[in-house]
């Protein structure tokens, strides 16, 4: 029985391995060598080559170029798709998100937390000719992001801190914001029900968030608008009317969390 345990343990091990490999492709969104793999998870290099042969040979990974390096693998996309096609509120998200766009011709994001960061789970580019974009699926630190100031704003100041790395304080644009800053955003963002600033990442962007909130009022993921600067500014009221007009919407076909 003690060898069905361990052998039970070790292979819940190497299920896990499995996945950080896969995480950390994803987070760092280029191909990797085994061996750079190995260094950045501070795992044994025979066992992260071994797991990445057994997921070459089942195409979860899939070679890229000629120096050995590995990227995510067709079977991944398939799989999400499956995914994707059984869900159906992701479908009832996808629909909303084009209402946002058709009505404001704007680019229209569905971001949720994953772990401690911010992401964009789903996306509709705006319609107009210079289009908005982002990368799906990219953790970036919350206090870089509008929707960070919503989805942390059920949390006590000292759960905030305790939440975010010391290294999501450092903005993209090489300032720094307190903790103390973030914390007071939050709560006055919470407070208003909406966040809208100039984006951190460029100089030509405006962010909106809304919360989406499920049946406890708890913010678990939002509708944002990402909008040339001049334009955001200009229709603010009517472009947060439209996401928490959605909002709402969405909101009354929570079934789950996220």
């Amino acid at each position: 029985m003690e060898t069905v345990g361990k052998t039970s343990s070790q292979r819940a091990r190497g299920l896990e391995r499995a996945f950080d490999i896969l995480d950390l492709i994803r987070r760092e969104n280029r191909a990797m060598r085994p061996n750079e793999i190995a260094k950045l998870m501070g795992a044994p290099r025979s066992s992260v080559y071994e797991l990445v042969h057994l997921l070459l040979d089942m195409e979860v990974l899939e070679n890229s170029g000629g120096g050995g390096q590995v990227f995510l693998g067709s079977r991944l996309y398939f799989l999400g798709r499956a995914y994707n096609d059984k869900i159906d509120l992701y479908r009832r998200i996808e629909n909303i998100l084009d209402s946002i766009v058709e009505e404001t011709c704007e680019t229209a994001q569905f971001c949720k937390l994953e772990n401690n960061k911010y992401t964009v789970a789903l996306m509709k580019e705006g319609s107009r000719p210079f289009r908005i974009s982002a990368n799906l699926g990219e953790l970036v630190p919350v206090p870089s992001t509008a929707s960070g100031r919503l989805l942390v704003g059920h949390l006590s100041d000292q759960e905030i801190i305790n939440f975010l790395d010391k290294d999501d304080f450092l903005l993209p644009n090489g300032e720094t914001i307190s903790p103390d800053t973030f914390i007071a955003e939050v709560r006055k963002a919470t407070l208003d029900g909406h966040y809208t600033f100039d984006s951190i990442v460029d100089t030509f962007t405006h962010c909106f968030a809304v919360p989406v909130k499920d049946i406890k009022s708890v913010c678990i993921a939002t509708l944002c608008l990402v909008t040339p600067r001049d334009d955001g500014h200009r229709n603010k009221e009517a472009y947060l009317t439209s996401l928490k007009t959605a909002a709402t919407q969405l909101e009354a076909h929570l079934n789950t969390s996220f």
